[in-house]
């Protein structure tokens, strides 16, 4: 029996969170945590890093952040693949432009 492959495996990403050192703050942004998810594509990182960072009991210890809110940003890197940033938006997430961070 051949079994046919419908799904892309899963990649393991690199992680890295920036928020403001206050809520609702637009600049000033730092990297406050930097990870490893495994995920299939972008989006399904993004949701599994947004659970992982806003649920009490899956947060890492060593994590010094806060929840993650609108305004955080994610970066992906996918070290040749390039390297994308999301900013969380009302909305969900938004892929910027990496100057926003400064």
């Amino acid at each position: 029996m051949i079994k046919a492959i419908t799904r892309r495996a899963n990649i393991q990403y690199d992680v890295t969170i920036f928020q403001t050192p206050k809520y609702r703050e637009y600049k000033g942004y730092k990297q406050v945590y930097r990870t490893f998810i495994r995920a299939g594509n972008h989006d399904s990182c993004l949701e599994e890093t947004f659970s992982l960072f806003n649920v009490t009991d899956r947060i890492p210890s060593n994590y010094k952040g806060r929840f993650l809110t609108t305004g955080d940003i994610v970066l992906i890197d996918e070290g040749r693949g390039g390297q994308h940033y999301y900013q969380l938006k009302p909305g969900g997430w938004q892929s910027i432009n990496r100057i926003l961070i400064r």
